[in-house]
């Protein structure tokens, strides 16, 4: 039995539910959907200040949340019916780690598995499913959202497990995306290009590793409006993939991605800021010295 799909969709006094919320897109999609009525879930380790003055314990509801942890994933639906009287209606799987030196691909400290593949990739898609089951068990339609990054369809050699994991929520949704027609649930991605959040002052060289210009950000608001729109216009079927950057918002096809900024007249044209590839991946090269030396 189909349920058909789910067209558009009012946040207006809806629960919205946003796992990284507390900070950057994620808080800004919060306010957002507040102002138009919803009620707010915010899942993170823990509150800025500007989060904390939302908090009220009936329309916005703070989950101190470990994403990387299935159980408290499966608390944010528990705590929804228990606090504020429902599922939640829309699921915003927002939070993520960039490259901390604790999880990534080059330092490899970790013994048993990437806690940042467990962070970025697997919380989504657990998410997903535990959106999927709570949905249907109501009998309602709704929508899950998932913040990947144009990282999803590009390569960054310092950024190698961030991209990877980005790469898969893509691959995710796009598999996914007949649930909106057939059951009346629509997964869709966001993929923000660079966007100005507190991430780029946590550590004073990630803004020239990774090329971080003005020129090339947009805010946190913006990519928080164009998620709600995603969410609520029916004009994006589930699996859809959108991409937002300083140079606009365009939907991502499954084959033949154009470049940003390309012009076919012009194909040698410089939109976009190229960072020097000869330093910024010293410390990545001189990981790999020592491991050739070590003889293992």
């Amino acid at each position: 039995m189909t349920h058909g799909p789910v067209a558009d969709f009012d946040v207006s006094e809806k629960i919205v539910a946003i796992t990284g919320g507390a900070s950057g897109i994620g808080l800004e999609l919060a306010k957002l959907v507040l102002a138009k009525g919803a009620k707010v879930l915010i899942a993170d380790l823990q509150l800025t200040p500007e989060a904390e003055s939302l908090v009220d314990g009936k329309t916005v509801i703070y989950l101190k949340t470990d994403v990387a942890r299935w159980a408290e994933l499966e608390n944010i639906v528990t705590v929804s019916k228990d606090v504020l009287g429902d599922v939640p209606d829309v699921y915003v799987a927002g939070a993520a780690v960039f490259e901390p030196s604790w999880s990534n691909f080059w330092d490899d400290t970790e013994t048993e598995s990437y806690s940042s593949v467990q962070i970025n990739l697997n919380h989504p898609l657990k998410l997903t499913r535990i959106a999927l089951r709570a949905l249907l068990s109501r009998n309602k339609k709704g929508v899950v959202l998932i913040v990947a990054s144009m990282a999803g369809y590009q390569g960054n050699f310092g950024a190698t497990m961030y991209c990877t994991t980005k790469h898969a929520l893509v691959g995710f949704t796009r598999s996914v995306g007949q649930l909106d027609s057939h059951e009346g649930v629509k997964v869709v991605t966001i993929c923000p290009g660079i966007v100005d959040t507190p991430l780029w002052d946590t550590n004073p060289n990630l803004k020239q590793q990774f090329g971080y210009h003005p020129r090339l950000a947009i805010s946190a608001r913006v990519a928080a409006e164009t998620e709600l729109e995603l969410i609520e216009s029916g004009k994006y079927k589930g699996g859809t993939v959108f991409e937002i950057s300083a140079l606009g918002g365009r939907k991502i096809p499954t084959y033949f991605i154009t470049p940003l900024g390309y012009d076919p007249e012009r194909p040698q044209q410089g939109h976009i800021l190229k960072g020097d590839d000869t330093r910024k991946y010293d410390p990545i090269w001189n990981v790999l010295v020592v491991e050739r030396d070590s003889k293992l």
